[in-house]
């Protein structure tokens, strides 16, 4: 229970950056190199690496060596533990949902 709910803690913690968050739309698309990443920010080679090691960490991507280049892709079951994590609230406020419309009608 304490391994997941720290998953759970560097999925939510990666998350929470806009960067890492357009990071991880860009790569759910395609595999892309580290370098290719680079282009699309203001930020410095170190700065993305840092980036992406967070979210490796977090399970969110999976990185490759292809010749001299890293290539980053989202990871199988990127979300899944958040996915997990919040549908037990959807199933809680689903059933005061329909205890209300029940209410009501």
């Amino acid at each position: 229970m304490v391994e997941y709910a720290l998953h759970l803690d560097f999925l939510f913690s990666s998350l929470s950056d806009p960067t890492r968050r357009d990071i991880l739309a860009r790569v759910s698309r395609r595999e892309l190199s580290v370098s290719d990443l680079v282009q699309h920010y203001n930020m410095s080679f170190a700065a993305i690496s840092k980036h992406l090691m967070v979210m490796e960490r977090a399970k969110l991507i999976v990185k490759r060596k292809e010749g001299r280049k890293q290539m980053v892709s989202l990871a199988p079951d990127a979300l899944k533990g958040a996915d997990e994590y919040l549908e037990q609230y959807r199933l809680m406020w689903q059933g005061r949902y329909d205890k209300l419309d029940a209410l009501i009608q």
